[in-house]
């Protein structure tokens, strides 16, 4: 673990001087350059047999069961990296963003889910990065910041936890770091009705529609200012105004259909 960790400081500090311009050229070029054996992922524009399987799948479960429904994905690039900023109420979040895409979407999760028979091996094919305890979130914010480069779409949950009942927690500053070191876009969505159908506690998914909202990008101008030094508190309650915008507009879409 400390080699590959070293390495990867190694390639991001010799590569800092062209690492912009590497993740815009990498689709062309070579997509999975510089991507570790164990983690076997196609281009990043592209998904692979078994993220799309997956997502046919659970297409087909969300939609029945949950009434399942996305807009604003036109907001999402079909090429180059991307930060998904999104509010947190089930486990079953990252699957709601991803599952609208026909790109993939990497998320951080424990290391330890690594290990597990089944669930490993799908993880490990599914662009999940996997987040060590011993390493803490340093090391998730390289691994985040490499992909990114490599054109990536990689979703973070500020809030760091599921939220209890639904509603916008407190956001943990350590997304503010990831934010200020990545020139990638960076995209607020809102996820809507998900505490209900498997908040904390729960053991069954239950059949309560869910609606995402996936609103325009952060204005580069905006972030550019807000990512100086001493503004910190000011870039948090920026993203956090965003992602309430979406969130607000997804359950203003479940009120509208009789679901809320």
């Amino acid at each position: 673990m400390e080699l590959q960790e070293d390495q990867v400081c190694r390639d991001r500090t010799g590569a800092a001087r062209d690492a912009g311009e590497a993740g815009r050229k990498i689709s062309a070029m070579n997509p999975t350059a510089g991507l570790r054996d164990d983690m076997p992922l196609g281009p990043p524009g592209r998904r692979n047999w078994v993220w799309f399987i997956c997502q046919v799948i659970l297409g087909v479960v969300f939609t029945v069961w949950l009434r399942y429904r996305a807009r604003g994905v036109e907001h999402v690039p079909k090429v180059g990296g991307g930060l998904l900023l999104t509010n947190h109420q089930s486990f079953l979040d990252p699957l709601l963003v991803g599952m609208p895409l026909r790109r993939p979407v990497s998320f951080l999760a424990r290391d330890t889910l690594f290990t597990v028979p089944v669930i490993g091996w799908i993880l490990r094919h599914t662009y999940v990065m996997p987040l060590s305890r011993e390493t803490g979130g340093a090391a998730g914010i390289r691994e985040t910041l490499r992909r990114l480069d490599l054109g990536f779409l990689v979703g973070v949950f500020p809030e760091g936890t599921r939220s209890s009942d639904g509603s916008l927690g407190t956001f943990k500053p350590g997304f503010a770091a990831l934010v200020r070191r990545t020139d990638q876009p960076i995209y607020p969505v809102g996820i809507a009705g998900a505490h209900r159908a498997l908040g904390k506690g729960s053991l069954f998914l239950r059949p309560r529609r869910v609606c995402v909202v996936f609103g325009n990008p952060f204005p580069k101008d905006t972030i550019e200012a807000l990512k100086r030094r001493g503004r910190e508190e000011e870039l948090i309650e920026a993203v956090r105004e965003r992602i309430a915008e979406c969130q607000k507009a997804a359950e203003d879409w479940l009120r509208r259909s009789g679901s809320w």
